[in-house]
């Protein structure tokens, strides 16, 4: 008879807790490094990471999004894959597909490079939607199924995918279900003139052309320690009533006035999810509101849809959801 499992000491439990936010504090020093002027960037898709979702990046061209998920790949040592989405790009090219092999008479499958830890999606709306689609059944269940096999994505799993807001030539508008699979979506913004400075110095210095090279970086994490993290993440304490804001905020987007379409339950989810890897981040023993509010416009933001009037008027999402979560009274704790 195998002995029953001890669960591990408030003193251990506090100790893990405590190395886990060192390791992804490491990280976060070691994609600042290439990654200039873009720091709530990177705790949005770190926190992303910890918490076992996707993140959608935009941004105008050259602000480093790709560079982002290319350091990232670096300081992580699994799997990792880019696709960079096309107007023919097939379905196919992404999961896979079965080929016949003349030797053995018998079809095989190929596995596309879906099959992966870390997938940048580059441009993903330039593709059209049957292409796009190809990613959710991957996003949300974590599975492809080809020629009627389910088959495991390895964990950990996540899609980084970028694309552009002010390029509309040849590009397609992500369907809602799928922008609902995406966790977070992250806005790059310039940087300031400071960071653009230090930016511009070093990469004059580099030796390649227009970008930084990523190779000095550290590999810091492994396909476990990503798990580990995200084990951790999950048992951060959440007082109920951190629980209930969450909740209250999710719920305010559907009767908010200017909105059109409210958030729906995942967005609650998603709220507490990344508000725990958060918390992880900066070394919180606990979740704490202000945690909550650092990631709701990043969680709600691709969830809401904003009244015409509003569009006309020349107001945005975010500005919208500023004002609500200004109104929508935190708990004291």
């Amino acid at each position: 008879m195998s002995e029953p499992s001890v669960p591990p000491s408030p003193s251990h439990a506090a100790q893990q807790r405590r190395r886990a936010s060192q390791l992804a504090q490491a990280v976060r020093l070691e994609l600042n490094k290439v990654v200039i002027g873009q720091g709530s960037v990177i705790d949005d898709v770190l926190s992303a990471l910890i918490a076992g979702g996707h993140v959608l990046l935009e941004g105008v061209p050259g602000l480093g999004k790709t560079l982002l998920v290319r350091a990232l790949a670096r300081c992580f040592g699994g799997e990792f894959a880019r696709i960079q989405f096309t107007p023919d790009l097939m379905p196919s090219d992404v999961t896979g597909h079965a080929v016949y092999d003349l030797q053995t008479e018998q079809f095989k499958l190929r596995k596309g490079p879906l099959f992966t830890h870390l997938l940048l999606a580059d441009e993903i709306n330039r593709a059209p939607a049957k292409t796009q689609a190809a990613l959710l059944e991957a996003m949300q269940e974590r599975q492809v199924t080809l020629e009627g096999r389910a088959l495991p994505i390895a964990q950990p799993f996540m899609v980084l995918a970028t694309q552009n807001p002010i390029e509309q030539e040849g590009t397609y508008p992500l369907p809602e279900a799928e922008l609902d699979r995406f966790m977070l979506k992250v806005r790059m913004d310039y940087p300031d003139m400071q960071q653009e400075l230090d930016m511009v110095r070093q990469v004059s210095r580099s030796t390649r052309a227009d970008m930084l090279d990523v190779q000095p970086l550290r590999t810091l994490l492994q396909a476990k320690d990503v798990l580990a993290l995200q084990r951790i993440a999950s048992e951060l304490p959440l007082d109920e009533q951190v629980l209930d804001y969450a909740v209250r905020l999710a719920r305010t987007t559907r009767t908010w006035p200017g909105l059109t379409l409210g958030a729906g339950p995942r967005a609650s989810i998603a709220l507490v999810r990344v508000a725990r890897a958060r918390a992880l981040l900066r070394g919180g023993e606990f979740v704490i509101p202000d945690d909550l509010k650092a990631c709701a416009l990043a969680v709600l933001r691709h969830r809401v849809r904003l009244a015409p009037e509003l569009d006309i008027e020349g107001l945005d999402v975010d500005q919208v959801l500023r004002q609500m979560l200004d109104q929508v009274p935190a708990p004291r704790l």
